[in-house]
């Protein structure tokens, strides 16, 4: 059982071993394999640290905690972008422990991103086009994509990404798909 609690200083190693493992597992295949051998956890709780202690403040990170430390992590907040148009929010990022990876981690995680976006009209995430399980995840939880891409390069690999969006606000059950959200 974890509980899904706000993010706190304490919890930067365990996010960052979530984060650095998540990567390693879920993009092999996807993101070339000499990025993802060169991340360490140590740097990334370096870096996790600097950008916790100056979050923006309009940014909301959460972690699972199974009672041992964060298992899981999601950051959220405005989206980043410039072509979204109504008042859109962005997942900027979802990591679960790979060995917990479908035990309902995720769902938890993404429930509370979605009951904590009241000041949204939708939300909006990036995903790599080729991982297919995150696809299936988040298209299991209401988000369609909406025909936006665009491409990050690791090394000189440009990997595709595509946008995902879902309706957010009173009476969203984000399982019935919605037309309006194909214009952003």
């Amino acid at each position: 059982m974890v509980r899904v609690r706000t993010m706190r200083a304490a919890d930067v190693g365990d996010v960052a071993a979530v984060r650095v493992r998540g990567w390693q597992v879920a993009y092999a295949g996807i993101v070339p394999q000499a990025h993802l051998d060169a991340m360490t956890v140590a740097a990334d709780a370096e870096q996790r640290a600097a950008a916790f202690a100056g979050a923006r403040p309009r940014t909301t990170q959460l972690v699972a905690d199974d009672g041992g430390g964060a298992v899981g992590w999601a950051a959220f907040g405005p989206y980043r972008g410039t072509d979204a148009g109504r008042r859109a929010g962005e997942l900027y990022a979802l990591y679960v422990r790979p060995d917990l990876v479908g035990t309902g981690v995720g769902r938890a995680l993404l429930a509370a991103v979605h009951a904590a976006t009241g000041d949204y009209d939708a939300l909006l995430l990036w995903v790599l086009r080729d991982n297919r399980r995150a696809r299936r995840f988040y298209e299991a939880a209401g988000y369609r994509a909406d025909g936006a891409v665009q491409s990050e390069t690791y090394g000189s690999v440009p990997v595709p990404e595509v946008r995902y969006a879902r309706p957010v606000g009173p009476g969203t059950t984000g399982s019935e798909p919605r037309d309006d959200l194909r214009h952003w």
